[in-house]
This record gives structure tokens, sequence and C-alpha cells, in this order.
């Protein structure tokens, strides 16, 4: 597709597709948990570069501390368009107005927590009640792989809400906390500078690997009261999500903006937020997504067929 300059950021001139007509924009609002990490910068990259402008949409991106506050804001139509997990099938199931729409991430490659590099702690085996073990907010991933951990590993220090990465990584160096959690890029320098260590990924929990962990959700009234507005907003994440990966400008602004060196951004994009996790068009690995939720108290039972169908409404390509 023929692409010509269309903008400038921070002194870098930017590609963007070829608009259609001239049209008035619509906005949305989109709550992004951990907006700092690559496997969420198809909304906030594809914004910068023009590519929901071309649909006709102005995203009006902000940040929260993870899914389980994501979530809270798509309920309560502060955000039209969020990311969420298990949670929103409990939200759902209470008469939440929320639906799916679409996968965020699938497995749990991306997912890693870590120790200070002078930690006794060499494994999830070395902990003890009188350790503490972060994840990002009550629903989110980190919380359900955290649980999982308990349940399954023989983990026995404490689950301890701390909030995004970078505020979890001052309290794990300061010692508040004895495990912190991680998203790549997002720690990979203080790993390379022999800062921390890793001693745990989510891809340790088996019946998550090949789960998607994180959907798109997005509230009803968007659906029910501007549809067409949704799907343009669908079709235009899914070329921007293409772009990241094809366009290597994506990877230099979003290093630029972050702070963070390029080649870890490509490491990161390479090696654990990969094209094939962040595939839109597929919810894989439901049932096990339901028992999961069950075991761990996010969900009271799974949901029927029926439900589900209701629920997930990934729009097809071409709608």
């Amino acid at each position: 597709m023929k692409r010509r300059t269309l903008l400038k950021l921070a002194g870098a001139t930017l590609l963007a597709p070829l608009g259609r007509a001239a049209q008035a924009e619509d906005s949305l609002k989109v709550a992004i948990g951990q907006m700092e990490v690559w496997a969420q910068q198809a909304p906030i990259l594809g914004q910068r570069a023009g590519i929901f402008k071309k649909y006709g949409l102005n995203l009006e991106n902000f940040g929260t501390q993870g899914a389980g506050e994501t979530l809270e804001t798509v309920i309560a139509g502060a955000a039209d368009i969020g990311i969420g997990t298990v949670g929103v099938m409990r939200a759902f199931a209470k008469g939440a107005p929320v639906r799916i729409f679409g996968g965020s991430y699938t497995g749990m490659s991306d997912v890693f927590w870590y120790v200070k590099a002078d930690s006794p702690i060499r494994s999830l085996k070395d902990t003890t009640a009188q350790h503490t073990i972060a994840y990002s907010t009550n629903g989110a991933t980190s919380h359900s792989v955290v649980l999982a951990f308990a349940a399954e590993l023989g983990l026995k220090a404490r689950p301890t809400a701390t909030g995004g990465l970078p505020a979890t990584l001052t309290q794990v160096m300061s010692g508040q906390i004895d495990i912190g959690w991680g998203a790549p890029p997002f720690g990979l320098k203080p790993l390379e500078e022999g800062k921390i260590r890793i001693i745990a990924t989510g891809n340790d929990v088996a019946s998550m690997r090949n789960q998607t962990v994180r959907v798109q959700v997005v509230n009803t009234r968007l659906l029910s009261e501007r549809k067409d507005v949704f799907l343009r907003f669908v079709r235009a994440y899914r070329e921007a999500l293409d772009w990241i990966f094809d366009d290597p400008q994506a990877m230099t602004m979003y290093a630029r903006a972050n702070n963070i060196p390029e080649r870890l951004v490509k490491q990161t994009a390479d090696q654990f937020q990969t094209r094939p996790g962040m595939q839109f068009d597929t919810i894989s690995g439901v049932d096990g997504i339901m028992a999961d939720g069950v075991k761990l108290k996010f969900l009271d039972a799974p949901l029927t067929k029926a439900q589900l169908g209701e629920l997930i409404q990934i729009p097809l390509r071409g709608s």
C-alpha cells in the first residue's frame, strides 16, 4: 500500500497510509493497561502514524494500572474499548455491559517474575509466607498467573498488587516487594545490567500457554449506538497491528517514546511479544480459561455455549 508523509513526531518523519476522502473524525476512548509494553502498541502507534485517522477516528488513549482497572473503566462507560482477562467473563455473567471483540495476547511468554540480583530466592519453591510476590491489579493476567503459581507450583509468597511496571520495579529494588512482575521490553535493561534475575515466567503454568489470556473488550453502548464507528476501529486496529511489525519505523517510534534501546524492542518483538502471540481474530483455549477461572475463583461457574456466543463477537474480516 502506498504511503506518504503525514506528520512529524519528536523530529522524526513518520509514514502513514494514504487516507480516504476527508471526513469528520469520531472519537473513541481506549483504556490500555501497561501502556509502555510493546504488546499494547497497535492503538498507540497506529494513532500517531495516522492509521486510525485514515478510518475517520481519533483515539483518546489513556493508561491504567492493569486489566482489572481497565475493565472497570469500560463497564463504567469511562472508556469505549479496553483490554481484559477472565474477569470479563465474570463481569458479563453478572450482567455487565461488555463484549469481547478480539484477542489481545495468546500465551504467557510475555510476562515474567524477578528478584533483585542478590536475593536468596532462586525459584518459586524457595518462597515462604513471609515473602511477597507482585501482580498488577485484581483480575489482571498477572494476578491469574500468581494464583496459579500457588495452586500448581508450590508458591507460598503473599500475592500483592503493585500496579504498573515502573512502580513494581521501584518496590523490588527498595525492598518493599520480594518478587516483582515484568513484561518486555520493560525489565530487559536491568536484567542485562545484572540488577535483577528472572525466576519464573507465565509459561511455567502449563495450562495457560495456549490460552488467549488478554482480550479486547467493548462497552455494549458502542455496539448498539455507534456500530459503524466500532467496525472502523476493528479495521484500523487490524491494519495497525500488521504495520507495527512490518514497518521498522514503528519500532523506532516506540523506542524513542519510551527511551528504550531499539535492539531491546526488536528482541521483545522476536522472542516475547510476537506477532502470533498478538493475534486478534481467535480466542483460544476458552474451555481452559473457564476451568482456570473457576479453580482460581474468578468465575463462579463456566459460561454456557449460549453465553459464550453472546459474549464473544469478533467481526469477520471485511465487515
